[in-house]
């Protein structure tokens, strides 16, 4: 299916490129107005500012991180397996499925819940490998 030109796969594509900015706007939520000597967020170094964080903000940027490690398989199995002529809708369920699946991983990372959060990173992982083979 298309949407605007592009399969549902690619759209999929495009949200996942996303969500590392995504997880970067979450980790700096409700800093911006506060002055950085307050502890507020430090455009002017803003890695350094993240590596103080913690909790939950600490992991919204670890979320972060791992979601720009997953983006390049994800492209290139996306790009696979349009290119050998997969089942265009298997491949935009599975597309699909990834990207909740890392919606829910960052979600389960911000929350603090290790164990669901690596199994939701399986599943992801198994999914992208999946459309390899569709």
């Amino acid at each position: 299916m298309k949407i605007a030109g592009l399969t549902v796969a690619y759209w999929a594509v495009l949200v996942a490129a996303l969500l590392p900015i995504a997880c970067a706007g979450l980790a700096k939520w409700g800093m911006f107005g506060k002055p950085r000597r307050d502890g507020g967020y430090d455009n002017h170094n803003p890695r350094a500012w993240l590596a103080r964080q913690g909790d939950w903000r600490a992991r919204a940027n670890a979320a972060q991180a791992n979601s720009f490690e997953a983006l390049p398989f994800f492209i290139g199995a996306v790009i696979i397996a349009h290119q050998i002529g997969a089942n265009q809708m298997r491949l935009d369920l599975l597309a699909f499925l990834f990207v909740v699946l890392r919606l829910v991983y960052v979600l389960l990372y911000v929350a603090d819940l290790p164990a669901a959060r690596s199994l939701v990173w399986a599943l992801a992982l198994a999914v992208n490998i999946s459309l390899l083979f569709v």
